[in-house]
């Protein structure tokens, strides 16, 4: 479980994450949407260490995120894909995926390029392996991503606007590829994502963020068809018919 009591994140003066509360359970799909800025990003940063909070506290696999548990906590549960790839350019496919669980892992190389084949042929690219990321699409690259993350076979991904890089002809094939991984594994899967459709097909449940704050949370059928908040409304409203 991630858990997250009364967060707080300022830079400098200005305060992005306003008492946020929440938790996730083993297993569950969470979107979190938001209009930009409302830090839905800096949210899940601080589930992993890359944020570090003001104040508050979060929790991850029963442990306290601190600066000493945070290297620890990173290598045991959490993997996250980036909205820009962060691939190796001067490794191949194959060697971006092997290279942690080798390195962190201590799996042999045999082992660890079994298992980046494995994610390979679940993302639809076997026949990438040996090729360099510069190669590929957007859309190829951000599948790698998602491979790469598989391959450490930690139980919690955080995926930050993993389409919002891309274009549009490529956004559908790494949503598909989330959709499968949704449908088909225990994962706790955490996604942030301005994505409607595949919030509310893949979601168990949404949380609604605007100006640092959790403003609603529900399951996707209510958040969509009948939500509490005015701001959703609106948000949903302006999004929904664009």
């Amino acid at each position: 479980m991630i858990e997250l009591k009364h967060v707080n994140k300022f830079y400098g003066s200005h305060q992005v994450l306003k008492d946020i509360n929440l938790s996730i359970k083993d297993g569950e799909k969470l979107v979190i949407i938001g209009p930009s800025g409302s830090g839905k990003s800096t949210t899940i940063r601080c589930m992993n260490g890359l944020e570090e909070v003001s104040s508050g506290e979060v929790f991850v696999g029963g442990i306290k995120l601190t600066p000493k548990t945070k290297t620890q906590i990173c290598r045991k549960y959490c993997a996250m894909v980036f909205q820009h790839f962060n691939l190796y350019p001067h490794m191949s496919v194959l060697e971006n995926l092997t290279l942690a669980p080798i390195k962190l892992q201590k799996k042999s190389r045999k082992e660890a390029e079994e298992i980046a084949y494995k994610y390979l042929k679940v993302v639809g690219l076997v026949d990438k392996a040996k090729v360099y990321p510069a190669t590929l699409s957007g859309g190829q690259q951000q599948r790698v991503a998602i491979a790469r993350s598989l391959c450490t076979q930690k139980p919690y991904i955080l995926f930050d606007e993993p389409t919002s890089a891309l274009d549009p002809e490529t956004i559908q094939e790494v949503l598909d590829v989330m959709r499968e991984i949704s449908h088909q594994s225990n994962t706790t899967m955490v996604v942030v994502t301005h994505e409607m459709g595949f919030a509310k097909e893949v979601a168990d449940r949404i949380i609604f963020m605007e100006d640092g704050a959790i403003v609603e949370e529900n399951i996707p059928s209510s958040f969509f068809e009948n939500p509490k908040t005015q701001r959703a409304k609106e948000f949903l409203g302006k999004i929904l018919n664009h």
